[in-house]
């Protein structure tokens, strides 16, 4: 027997809406802010470690740039989730949703920090905001992974003759 909600056609729509080519655009942007999230705590850590001013200036920027393009990144993924009733049904969606709304949270507050006292920011609370920002990104890195791997949302699946 199977679950009743296996048996609903809507959970098995998977198809992404935002998408370029047939490639969902939130997998291609979200690569970025999570590059520049553990940017931030990269510079931060060179900063605690040599006091090279430099350092202050580049988690700026790269503080900045990761909150922005995760703003963006997630719009595109509220939007999928809103409008693919498969995705939206599937609770490792709403949990990847609420761990990515915690990252940019996180990352809003961060670069908040830096922009009203930037030589005063690294250290703590700047290096803190980086080190729970990037553990944000792994958390919602997995479950964003488990929706990839074991759900199969944004594969490209051949149709059966």
């Amino acid at each position: 027997m199977t679950e009743p909600h296996l048996r609903d056609p809507r959970y098995h729509d998977i198809s992404s809406r935002v998408a370029l080519a047939g490639h969902p655009i939130h997998a291609m942007m979200v690569t970025f802010p999570i590059a520049l999230v553990i940017s931030t705590l990269g510079a931060d850590v060179f900063f605690w470690w040599t006091a090279d001013p430099f350092w202050i200036r580049a988690a700026l920027w790269s503080s900045g740039f990761a909150f922005c393009l995760g703003v963006l990144a997630g719009l595109v993924g509220t939007v999928e989730i809103l409008l693919a009733p498969g995705i939206r049904r599937r609770t490792a969606s709403w949990t990847h949703f609420v761990a990515a709304m915690m990252l940019l949270s996180v990352a809003g507050a961060n670069w908040g920090l830096r922009l009203s006292d930037p030589p005063a920011s690294p250290l703590p609370w700047g290096i803190l905001l980086s080190g729970l920002a990037t553990v944000f990104v792994g958390l919602a890195g997995w479950h964003g992974g488990k929706l990839v791997f074991e759900h199969q949302i944004g594969l490209l699946l051949a149709k059966e003759d």
